[in-house]
Order: structure tokens, then C-alpha cells, then sequence
């Protein structure tokens, strides 16, 4: 059967009503999963390599099935070894979308004519670790056919050592078939509590016989002057040069008529509060693996924000009876009594300051005691060590920042385990960085949805995934243009009643 019949087909069980059937690659704990899922699609498999994160995907979406919640390596199994494991059928009829995004090191600097080179020999480069993600990304579009390719990554694809990677994605693509479009969004713009910005690709076989478009935007933000920024740098290589870039597209203008972006305080307020000053004092809060085993009940509110709400009762992932389990925090008890006197959108600088500020204090105190404590002695330095940070002010600015309770987050990164400091909570009084809930509800994952494994790998799984409410409105997106001719208009219309 020709790659055209067999579109045809899948598009003619599509538009007799059937649902459109998903495999997500690179899947992670299933951000795009979730998204797809709650505007109608079938998610039928996922290839994710983590254990933490594929046991996380398994248990959210198959229910815990073992075959749906083992790791997958994507350069040792082949689509047709993962269809008969999971019985899935025939591979080429086994799935309608492929969602995903190879991690862009895989094919940084690989170049377009060997790109190119690549696709037509795909033996060629197996031993090439810049190509190989890309490689096999491809060969499962190769192999399964689907109507339509979802890819997501950063922003930086678009100028990575000079090379605009999603350009190249649309020439490979096009060359099989699709027609192709790619375009910067940030994920506040559609109810995320976060100023995340990523760049979106997606394709459509021609059969489908729709263009592409991107969802418009539900709310409005003024996002500050670095996200500008980073979009013009991502862009440098559009500037002058279209040409060069024949398949982006601007991204959908916000209207300031829009309801505003949701804030840190709409997303958080409703969680129990942690005071972690209080808990240190008191021996709750003690070093060791952060375990999800103990139940902490929802504080009792008359009224909670919208997105609280969908939180809370996002269908499937309901919030949990008893209360939530991975509302846990990272062991700081240096810094807790500086992070309640940081202002909000304080940085290291200012961090730095604070803490000079306490030792001269502390330093003080203890003077008034009769205690002398001179610079540079070794009290000092232990009372130095006991209060400031280590780091130079000068060399880690952003490294450090308390977040506005009135402002979407900032950008929520896959090492907030480890760098937690990049968030700190708006609460002078709770005086901490995020709870792993606290992460997931800014990266709009519903409070019923699990993560598999401690504190650390779940924080990874949250800061790696694309936002639930950011993959909703491209799934919503894909799902019109299925739906064929006048789908797009329709759901333009009924994205901007949405809104109202």
C-alpha cells in the first residue's frame, strides 16, 4: 500500500468519527501525553528512556500496566518491536499523530546537506551521536506514517550555531510528504502560570489538505524585557534572511482584551502552606531523600481561583481525597531566614546583600554579649559560612530569584531539584523554594497526576515536560485540522469564545 493510500485511509476512519491515535516519543512523564488525551485523542504508546519518568508515564495513562511503564531506549527498539509488545497491531496502522522532541544536541552542527544525507541513508550515520536522535525520530515517521508530527524544544533550535534546526526539520519533513510550519510560543499566553517559551513545530501529511496554524492565544501578558530578548537572539537568523526560513510562522498576537495571564498566587494559594522555618526548628523538616509517603490535607478555602479548580478536578487526574503526597520541599535551613527577607524579584545580588546583612547583625549580637568576633578570624568564617551563601554575587545573578505573587513564574527548569533557588515562594512567612506540587501546579499538571520516584527525579519530569494546558491548545489545534475542510475556522471561533 502507498504512503498516500495509507493516509487516505486513517483519514477516512478520522472523519467517520474515530479517534485519532497518538505515540508520544521522548515522552517524559507525559506533558504532551495529557494535553492530547484531554482534546480527544487515543494515546496509545509512549518510547521515553528515564525509568523514573516511563514508570510515571505508565502509571498515569495505562494504569500501571508493566508493558506501558518500562523504559525504552529509541535507538534499540524498532517501531514494529514496540506495536507487537504492546499489541498494538500493524505498525503502519498502529498510530494518527507522533508527538515528541528529540533533544536538539542530537543533531546540533550536523549541518543541512548532511541532514539531508542522513534521511536518504540512514545506515550511513548510525555512528554519529550528533545525528542519531534525529535519525530515529525520522525513521518512526518513516515507519508509522502519521498523519501528523508534533515537535517541541527550545527556542535556541532556531539559531544553534548558526544553523536553524527547525528549518531543517520542515525540509526532511516536506520531503516525505508534510507540510510544515514552526513558530515561537510561550505558554502563558494559554492559562499556564509560567513564562515559558519554546519553539513548536508541526506537521500535516498533504492528504489532510489543511494548512498549518497555531492556537490563538486565551490570555494576556506583558512579559518582562529577557524574554524579548532571548526571542530576538533565537530569531537573529530570521532576521533579513526569509528566505532562509520559508516555513516559520509569527506566532498568534495576544489582545490586551484577553483575561490576564494566571499568577504564581492564582496557581499556589490554595496549597497547604509549608513553614519552613518552623518545621526546621521543630525537627519536621530533616535532611534525607524527600520519600512521597505522607499525606498532607487541602487547607479549608471558600473560594478557590479557576485554575485551582482545574487543578483540582482536570477529569481523570481529580485531586486525591486524602489530601497530596509529593508537596515536599528541599532541605535549605542556611537560607530560609534570608529568603524571608528577600523582596519579590530579588536575584543573588541582592540575596548577597541580605546575608551581608544578617552576619553584620549576628556579628553585633553577639559583640553586645561581650563576644568579639573579628574579619577574617576562623569564628567568622564559620559564622560567614553559617549565614552567606558561597558564590560570587558578580558571577551568578540569575541563579537566585524570589518570585512576584502577581506575575506568572519564570521559566521552570528540569534541574529545580538541585537549583531550587530560582524560585523561591512569594511568602515571606513560609520563607522556602517550590514544593514538587507547588512545580507541577506551575507547569499546569493537575493534582491528581503522579510522579514516580523521590523528590530530585520528579522535579526533573515536571521541569522537562511541556505544560498539559500548552499541549491542550496544540492538540486542539491538530485535532481541527483532522477534522477537515472549515475545521479551522471553526475552531478560531471557538477558541476566541473561549476566551471571553
Amino acid at each position: 500500500m502507498t504512503r498516500e493510500e495509507t493516509a487516505r485511509l486513517k483519514l477516512d476512519r478520522l472523519r467517520a468519527g474515530g479517534k485519532p491515535r497518538v505515540l508520544d516519543l521522548f515522552a517524559g512523564c507525559g506533558g504532551l501525553s495529557l494535553g492530547f488525551q484531554a482534546s480527544g485523542f487515543t494515546l496509545r504508546a509512549a518510547v521515553e528512556f528515564d525509568p523514573d519518568a516511563a514508570r510515571s508515564h505508565g502509571l498515569n495513562f495505562h494504569g500501571g500496566d508493566k508493558r506501558h511503564s518500562q523504559a525504552r531506549d529509541i535507538t534499540k527498539i524498532q517501531p514494529e518491536q514496540l506495536a507487537t509488545e504492546l499489541e498494538l497491531g500493524p505498525v503502519a496502522d498502529a498510530f494518527d499523530v507522533i508527538v515528541g522532541g528529540p533533544p536538539c544536541q542530537a543533531f546540533a552542527r550536523v549541518g543541512r546537506p548532511k541532514l539531508r544525507e542522513i534521511d536518504a541513508h540512514p545506515q550511513a550515520f548510525r555512528h554519529d551521536p550528533r545525528a542519531r536522535l534525529y535519525q530515529e525520530y525520522l525513521r518512526w515517521v518513516d515507519v508509522i506514517q502519521p498523519l501528523a508530527v508534533l515537535v517541541e524544544n527550545v527556542p535556541d533550535v532556531l539559531n544553534h550555531g548558526g544553523q536553524n534546526i527547525a528549518e531543517e526539520i520542515c525540509e526532511v519533513l516536506e520531503g516525505k510528504g508534510y507540510v510544515c510550519g514552526y513558530t515561537l510560543l510561550n505558554a502563558a499566553f494559554y492559562g499556564v502560570p509560567q513564562m515559558r517559551e519554546r519553539m513548536f513545530l508541526i506537521a500535516l501529511r498533504r492528504e489532510v489538505g489543511q494548512q498549518v496554524i497555531f492556537p490563538q492565544p486565551t490570555h494576556w501578558v506583558v512579559l518582562p524585557p529577557g524574554y524579548e530578548g532571548s526571542r530576538a537572539v533565537a530569531l537573529k537568523v530570521l532576521n533579513g534572511q526569509i528566505g532562509e526560513a520559508q516555513n516559520y510562522i509569527d506566532p498568534p498576537a495576544a489582545s490586551p482584551d484577553l483575561p490576564g495571564a494566571v499568577t504564581a498566587e492564582q496557581a499556589l494559594q490554595d496549597l497547604p502552606p509549608i513553614f519552613a522555618r518552623e518545621q526546621l526548628a521543630s525537627g519536621l523538616l530533616k535532611r534525607g531523600a524527600r520519600r512521597f509517603d505522607k499525606t498532607i490535607p487541602y487547607p479549608k478555602m471558600r473560594t478557590l481561583s479557576a485554575h485551582a479548580q482545574l487543578m483540582r478536578s482536570w477529569p481523570g487526574f481529580e485531586a486525591p481525597a486524602e489530601g497530596l503526597k509529593d508537596h515536599v520541599i528541599r532541605y535549605l535551613p542556611r537560607d530560609y531566614e534570608l529568603f524571608a527577607r528577600l523582596n519579590p524579584g530579588d536575584q543573588y545580588p541582592q540575596a548577597h546583600e541580605h546575608a551581608m546583612t544578617m552576619l553584620a547583625e549576628r556579628i553585633a549580637s553577639l559583640r553586645r554579649q561581650g563576644q568579639i568576633i573579628r574579619e577574617g578570624s576562623a569564628e567568622y568564617e564559620r559564622l560567614r559560612d553559617a549565614i552567606v551563601p558561597p558564590y560570587d554575587a558578580g558571577k551568578f545573578p540569575n541563579k537566585w530569584r524570589k518570585m512576584w505573587r502577581d506575575q506568572p513564574a519564570r521559566t521552570l527548569m528540569a534541574h529545580l531539584g538541585k537549583d531550587g533557588y530560582s524560585h523561591i515562594h512569594y511568602d515571606s512567612e513560609q520563607a522556602r523554594t517550590l514544593s514538587v506540587r507547588e512545580a507541577a501546579r506551575l507547569q499546569s499538571f493537575p493534582d491528581g497526576f503522579v510522579f514516580c520516584g523521590t523528590m530530585n527525579p520528579a522535579f526533573r519530569q515536571i521541569g522537562n515536560a511541556v505544560p498539559p494546558l500548552m499541549a491542550r491548545a496544540l492538540a486542539e489545534t491538530i485535532m481541527t485540522a483532522l477534522r477537515g475542510k472549515g475545521a479551522q475556522d471553526d475552531h478560531v471561533s471557538d477558541r476566541a469564545a473561549a476566551a471571553v
